[in-house]
């Protein structure tokens, strides 16, 4: 006899989900307030992400398909939560709505309200909540489409057989379609012809104007590119364009407008993967700005914190300076830590490097010794002039070599163009009231910004002096987490997601490395290991500070009747302000991913 009964759902903790309350109210549902009992009856999933973090937008391009697919069953919600001060601004979150083709509902939540009742530790965290209000799982970092996927299928059964499923249209609205010539440029060359080609980003093309930079002469790649940002000219003429969210390079022909792939597989680059090759047998990840330098293209791989190279003439690629972990530490190639590089220029004895995270400017020299210019680390921005030591940018995402050795550096966040002269060791403003400026490019003495969130480019004279503004210092909004002083018992929660199991084959399948700014503030327990767990040892002179802290974990499919079954690797870096108090606590748990069972 054939048991027909339906097999019992696994069981899962009951969480009642947190009220979404945000002072920045709704975007992306036609002036709805929304609350939490509008998504009775679906599956709720919660995006808390900052549209500076580009482990955030892979994630937006991870759920796309998801979305698609359970679009009668399934809701997501963006709950912005921003790091820097200009993402708390309601109209910049509005314009990254658009900007990164956020299909979904997004509460705007400046003061972290809804973060804190979550109690969200890390940029990209996904929460999933089910169909009675319930919170079921919670994922931080990237690369768990997977498992979501899963979830959400179980999930639609169980509330079926329930009763308790609700199919229908979502509350997503889509905005009005404004009519501009660009729509979120990013980066932008000058031709041999005097003309100007532009990555109009959100449009997924390459734009080419006049010397007026207003006049449009052609459009190039439409359906090829997707949001497509750094351009470089090689020395034959042809255009290397940073194809940022089709994990490529291609090349284009300025003459006949033909346009080659020449790197990449199209595939995110992920932790195991090989890191040198053939450059159409590797796979990269968010290339965002390329630059010819020493014989090569430069990359800024912004979304694995590193500095690759292209080779044309070899037709290779590989990694050039960073370790993939997040932060700023100067020194040889292979040591050194970036936070999302965004922005490149070249000079003959050196790499200059916008490293928009860490809001820094930094370099590399031919001999492969990062260095940095201006910045401090992860948490400390702001609008200041002055001596290099104590100047601040704010998640800067261009730097322009100008013909008398200094740098002019594209001040996104603090909507400035901003100098850097190495000989003085001084920062000075150039211009402000610039909307998110993202590149600029010398043309005949000129200097033309390509303010992005203002959808064109602007013509400067540039000035002898630097425009006098007032200083301004930020820390990161995020408030810190109390712990006592000593013994820190550091704890990062993985399990592999239902169906999968940890990957053991070929030795341990976890990784943990911890750090801490200043250094000093860790008297033990930093390092690399191979334990998702590690006691700390605080310094107790020392009132406050930042851990950071990397994991990996890998997992495969659990299937004993496929020979070759799929793996995934799960990884999140997480920069933690700690202030050291005597009744803090002794416990710090980070959930690497979702424990859905």
């Amino acid at each position: 006899m054939n048991d027909s009964t339906p097999a019992t759902p696994p069981r899962r903790a009951r969480v009642r989900a947190p009220e979404l309350i945000g002072k920045g109210g709704w975007i992306n549902t036609g002036g709805k307030d929304l609350k939490l009992a509008d998504f009775r009856g679906r599956v709720l999933i919660l995006d808390f992400w900052t549209f500076c973090c580009v482990n955030c937008l892979h994630v937006l391009d991870e759920l796309r398909e998801l979305e698609e697919k359970h679009r009668d069953t399934l809701v997501i919600v963006g709950v912005h939560s921003p790091k820097f001060v200009h993402e708390a601004e309601h109209q910049a979150v509005v314009d990254a709505v658009e900007r990164y083709e956020v299909h979904h509902p997004v509460l705007d939540d400046p003061e972290l309200a809804t973060w804190k009742q979550y109690a969200v530790r890390a940029w990209p965290t996904l929460v999933v909540i089910d169909p009675e209000g319930y919170v079921v799982a919670q994922h931080a970092g990237e690369g768990h489409a997977n498992a979501i996927r899963t979830l959400v299928e179980e999930l639609e059964a169980e509330h079926e057989a329930k009763g308790t499923l609700r199919r229908g249209d979502g509350p997503y609205v889509a905005p009005e379609p404004v009519a501009t010539d660009l729509r979120f440029p990013g980066k932008a060359i000058l031709l041999p012809s005097g003309n100007l080609l532009v990555s109009d980003t959100t449009r997924h093309q390459l734009v080419e104007l006049a010397a007026d930079g207003e006049t449009v002469v052609r459009r190039i790649g439409e359906g090829v590119f997707r949001e497509p940002q750094g351009l470089a000219q090689l020395p034959d003429g042809r255009i290397v364009v940073a194809d940022t969210v089709n994990h490529a390079l291609r090349v284009l022909d300025p003459e006949s407008g033909a346009i080659e792939l020449v790197a990449g597989t199209g595939k995110q680059w992920w932790q195991g993967s090989p890191t040198s090759g053939p450059a159409l047998d590797v796979d990269l990840s968010s290339p965002w700005d390329v630059a010819w330098w020493q014989g090569k293209v430069w990359i800024a791989m912004a979304g694995v914190h590193q500095l690759w190279t292209y080779d044309p003439e070899a037709g290779t690629v590989g990694v050039a300076a960073g370790t993939t972990n997040e932060g700023l530490v100067d020194g040889p190639a292979a040591e050194a830590w970036f936070a999302q590089p965004s922005g490149l220029s070249a000079t003959e004895d050196r790499l200059w490097i916008a490293d928009s995270e860490t809001s820094s400017l930094r370099w590399i020299d031919p001999e492969g010794v990062v260095h940095t210019a201006v910045g401090t680390g992860l948490f400390d921005f702001g609008h200041r002039d002055g001596a290099a030591g104590q100047a601040l940018f704010q998640h800067p995402l261009g730097v322009t070599a100008l013909p008398d050795g200094s740098v002019a550096v594209s001040d996104t966040y603090n909507h400035a163009l901003r100098r850097y002269d190495p000989a003085t060791g001084e920062v000075t403003t150039l211009a402000t009231d610039l909307r998110e400026p993202s590149d600029a490019v010398l043309v005949d003495g000129d200097i033309v910004v390509v303010e992005s969130a203002r959808h064109r480019l602007t013509r400067l004279r540039l000035p002898e002096e630097a425009v006098r503004v007032e200083a301004v210092a930020h820390r990161t909004k995020r408030e810190a987490t109390e712990v006592a002083p000593g013994r820190l018992r550091l704890d990062v929660v993985f399990q592999a997601p239902t169906g999968q199991k940890l990957d053991e084959r070929y030795g341990p399948s976890t990784r943990l490395l911890v750090s801490s700014t200043p250094p000093e503030l860790l008297l033990g327990g930093e390092g690399t290991g191979t334990d998702l767990f590690r006691e700390l040892d605080l310094n107790p002179e020392l009132t406050e500070g930042v851990l950071h802290v990397s994991a990996m974990a890998a997992s495969c499919d659990d299937d004993p009747a496929n020979e070759y079954p799929a793996c995934h690797v799960h990884q999140q870096d997480w920069g933690v302000p700690v202030k050291i108090t005597q009744t803090g606590t002794a416990r710090l748990p980070l959930i690497l991913a979702g424990m859905d069972d």
